[in-house]
């Protein structure tokens, strides 16, 4: 269902927003480094950022201007080159991929027919226009995009190409540890979010038992206490997968980290710096995050723990659109959309805190839950099941939050991610939970 309140100008001049703002930020991202680094394979893990130029344009080809518009294709022979079902991302290098300045020309060429469309669609009569979906899909999936480009240029080798200022500097955080969140059931998921993804729907009561959940994520002081005590050589505290994997792999520490002598240091887009004590701890695998919550004797929250210590008012018995409330996200909310370049201090953003006090639930780091990626009762895929569908089972982990790299538009209190348990090249933390009888 629709907000009536929001009239068919209202969702145009949203579209065109975030529609624009995604495009700035591409253009951000693909403008700041040469020629032979948008071709370039930086990690096998990761496109060249020229591939996601042009699965960007040829996205909202296929959906805004030959779904939604009914448009002949512009370059039909391209489809398969920039399927991202078809080739995965360690081929793509050696695909006869479109060359930087001829992708730049596709994208742009395909975003002025689409500001054309946007200014004659009428926003009802199917379920793809309704309330402009297909307008904010696309612009999700850029945004998308963006942070998986930002991620890259953490990957790429070479000096500093991004930059932007640091968070403003907040007095260290000496409120309750953890908050305790009352059992009983809630509203999960969304039946009115107009630009919700599939998997977010519908909206469905979910009875949660009471539990305590920490204030802020977890912390590098608190990660490096871990690490200290020996925690990566100690397989009490690690699953039988995730020994394994850390073994295998020779990990001992946070992803972009390495040891000086008594300090860490860690890299960061391009950077050599101390690791900051007071940030939430970034680029650690689902496996690192479980093992440290063992250790600390908790463990991670559940999806509808994380969702319910997010959203739910008792002071209303509802669920908000974000932790603060309906409104949307807004500088003194959360760290999002790349303003900066790092999370901030566990803390911040005490105007973004949930009804309960917890803070930092959206923006700064993306937080892994001890939750499989499965479908609400009712799910239906739309408008393709390869958004979700096909992602539904145990090997992946659901991750909540959004963080830094997030833009507003792909971000909500209902918005869910996921991934493998082994992947941090993500920008991923966690905080952790415990059981209110326990």
């Amino acid at each position: 269902m629709t907000d009536p309140a929001l009239d068919a100008e209202t969702f145009r001049e949203r579209a065109l927003t975030t529609l624009v703002t995604a495009r700035d930020r591409t253009t951000l991202l693909t403008s700041c480094v040469e020629e032979p680094d948008l071709t370039a394979q930086h990690s096998p893990l990761m496109s060249p950022l020229v591939w996601d130029l042009a699965h960007i344009g040829n996205q909202e080809e296929q959906w805004l201007l030959r779904a939604v518009a009914g448009q002949e294709a512009i370059r039909p022979e391209i489809d398969g080159l920039y399927d991202a079902f078809e080739h995965p991302r360690s081929e793509r290098p050696s695909l006869p991929l479109l060359p930087p300045a001829e992708a730049r020309r596709y994208a742009a060429d395909v975003r002025g027919r689409v500001m054309d469309v946007l200014e004659r669609t009428a926003f009802h009569g199917t379920r793809l226009t309704e309330a402009g979906f297909a307008f904010g899909m696309i612009a999700q999936h850029e945004q998308q995009h963006d942070e998986t480009m930002l991620i890259t240029h953490q990957l790429r080798k070479g000096p500093q190409a991004l930059t932007a200022p640091d968070p403003e500097p907040v007095p260290l955080f000496t409120g309750p540890a953890e908050v305790l969140v009352p059992g009983g059931p809630f509203t999960m998921g969304t039946s009115t979010e107009p630009w919700s993804l599939d998997n977010e729907r519908p909206a469905h009561r979910r009875e949660v038992a009471a539990f305590h959940i920490d204030t802020t994520p977890v912390t590098n002081a608190a990660y490096q206490a871990f690490i200290e005590d020996g925690g990566y050589a100690d397989e009490r505290w690690w699953t039988a997968d995730g020994w394994s994997h850390i073994r295998r792999n020779s990990i001992g520490a946070p992803l972009f980290w390495r040891r000086d002598g008594r300090q860490w240091l860690r890299r960061r887009f391009g950077v050599t710096e101390v690791v900051p004590p007071d940030e939430p701890v970034l680029h650690v695998c689902w496996y690192e995050a479980d093992a440290y919550a063992r250790w600390a004797g908790r463990r991670l929250p559940t999806e509808p723990e994380w969702e319910k210590a997010a959203r739910y008012d008792p002071a209303g018995d509802r669920s908000l659109r974000y932790p603060w409330g309906d409104a949307d996200p807004g500088p003194e909310h959360a760290n999002l959309g790349q303003r900066h370049l790092r999370p901030a201090p566990a803390g911040s953003y005490p105007a973004g805190e949930s009804p309960l006090g917890v803070r930092q639930l959206i923006g700064d780091v993306w937080e892994w839950t001890a939750s499989d990626l499965t479908p609400y009762p009712g799910f239906n895929a739309f408008p393709y099941k390869e958004y979700s569908e096909v992602f539904f089972g145990p090997e992946h982990k659901v991750l909540r939050g959004g963080s830094f790299a997030v833009d507003a538009v792909a971000c909500r209190g209902t918005f869910r991610n996921w991934d493998l348990p082994i992947r941090r090249q993500i920008f991923s933390g966690f905080r952790t939970a415990r059981s209110a009888a326990a």
